[in-house]
């Protein structure tokens, strides 16, 4: 436990931190597997509106610093590759 105030501080502001970043890194996953059960089972009208949706949590993940540019590119690739294999 930190003994000067400034440390106390810190120790405070990350939790709050790391509270929102888990917050925002659980929404985008549930998207995610809404998503990904959508595809399971049939449902492609369901899943081209969660498709968009979870892209969207993506991208808010990837512009608050949750997840990286990459990351979030290499995530949508592949539910569009999902989605594309699942229409045709």
């Amino acid at each position: 436990m930190p003994n000067i105030k400034s440390a106390k501080k810190r120790v405070k502001i990350i939790e709050k931190k790391t509270l929102r970043n888990n917050m925002i890194r659980s929404a985008y996953k549930t998207t995610i597997k809404k998503f990904e059960q959508a595809i399971e089972d049939k449902k492609l009208d369901e899943a081209k509106a969660l498709f968009s949706e979870a892209t969207k949590k993506i991208d808010q993940a990837c512009s608050k610093g949750v997840i990286v540019k990459n990351t979030a590119a290499r995530k949508k690739s592949a539910l569009s590759k999902k989605l594309n294999a699942a229409m045709n």
